[in-house]
């Protein structure tokens, strides 16, 4: 049998980087205060939409 493994989460507040469990009693971005935070307030949202659109410029 071959074990599979699975594959690392990504941090949807810092595009490309590895989910870091910065915050305590985190297991991942599923269940991060800082992501639900973020992901749930239109402005911070729309903020993060607006840097992600900067930084894919060249």
């Amino acid at each position: 049998m071959t074990s599979r493994r699975r594959p690392d989460a990504r941090c949807p507040l810092r595009p490309g980087e590895p989910c870091t469990l910065c915050q305590l009693n985190t297991t991942g971005p599923q269940d991060c205060p800082l992501v639900y935070l973020v992901m749930t307030d239109d402005e911070l949202r729309a903020g993060l939409h607006d840097f992600r659109q900067r930084e894919r410029e060249p």
